[in-house]
């Protein structure tokens, strides 16, 4: 199953898409129920679906975790910053991630604004799985079982102000809290299932700027399976309906890592007018433009007490 999201009268609706078409789902249908049953309560009506327009996020979120799974990624990214590109031995460990904001969910060919501040923007070419059924303390079996389903994500980041804030041992915060691209539609795992091996997806994914490919990688260099990772996120705490877990970064996928292997800032960030495109296999294609963004507003610095 595909399941997709549409503003219909300023009201935002689910459903399934097949093709060129989504099969509304009734105003009062629990997306999550629908999902896991994998028994649609369908409205009846049938609108059309096009993937080049823009659309809503294709499930209600409730919180984001974004996971760093590659190790090519982590590796590059690593370099640009501090000049090495040796991981550390606690990227082996456990599967790191941090939290970002649910409210900056958003859809597929929705405009995105330039951070306040920001001169550097880049974007990250991710897939995130969506949590289907509450779960606590999961083993990595039980997890497998939690799942709804797939999608996109691109994680924008504004990389000079997540590099400020990140010297202060906080964050990403500011950095990544403007805009994260969900979409285009959810699909659950019996879709995957023939790309699918000891709970890896061998799905192609590739990023375009304008046009021009910048890279891609398959889903299958993830170091840890969305088993695995959901195992982590829920030890010792629930997660619940609605939850996305991004993988990370893929090989090749941003341009941090990029500037890292290169020494330079090539290709260059993101200006306005720049398009982003991102394609995975299986799941399908997301795009969206950066547009001017909202005026900084300055805060002061901090009052000294010493």
């Amino acid at each position: 199953m595909k399941l997709g999201s549409l503003l219909v009268d300023g009201v935002r609706r689910y459903g399934v898409v097949d093709g060129d078409r989504i099969a509304l789902l009734t105003e009062t249908a629990d997306v999550f129920e629908v999902l896991t049953t994998g028994k649609p309560a369908a409205a009846g009506q049938r609108l059309p679906w096009d993937e080049t327009a823009p659309i809503a996020v294709p499930v209600p979120i409730a919180s984001i975790r974004d996971f760093i799974t590659f190790e090519q990624h982590t590796a590059g990214s690593l370099r640009a910053i501090t000049g090495s590109s040796e991981v550390p031995d606690a990227w082996y460990e456990a599967p790191a991630f941090y939290f970002t904001n649910p409210h900056a969910a958003i859809g597929s060919g929705t405009p995105v604004p330039m951070p306040p501040g920001c001169e550097v923007l880049d974007f990250e070419l991710e897939v995130a799985v969506v949590i289907g059924t509450a779960g606590f303390n999961l083993s990595v079996a039980e997890a497998v079982d939690h799942i709804a389903g797939f999608t996109i994500l691109n994680d924008w980041s504004a990389r000079d102000l997540q590099s400020r804030e990140m010297r202060v041992g906080l964050g990403p915060a500011k950095g990544k809290d403007t805009a994260t691209t969900l979409g285009p539609v959810l699909v659950t795992p019996d879709e995957l299932a023939g790309h699918e091996s000891d709970g890896r997806y061998d799905l192609a994914m590739e990023v375009f700027v304008n046009d021009t490919r910048i890279g891609g990688d398959t889903l299958a260099n993830m170091a840890w399976t969305f088993a695995e990772l959901i195992a982590y996120a829920s030890r010792g705490t629930w997660v619940r309906p609605g939850d996305v877990l991004g993988s990370g970064t893929c090989g090749s996928g941003c341009l941090a890592e990029l500037w890292g292997w290169h020494g330079e800032r090539q290709p260059p960030p993101l200006r306005i007018g720049d398009t982003v495109r991102m394609t995975v296999q299986g799941i399908g294609t997301i795009h969206n433009t950066v547009v001017a963004g909202p005026p900084l507003h300055d805060v002061p610095p901090a009052r000294r007490s010493r």
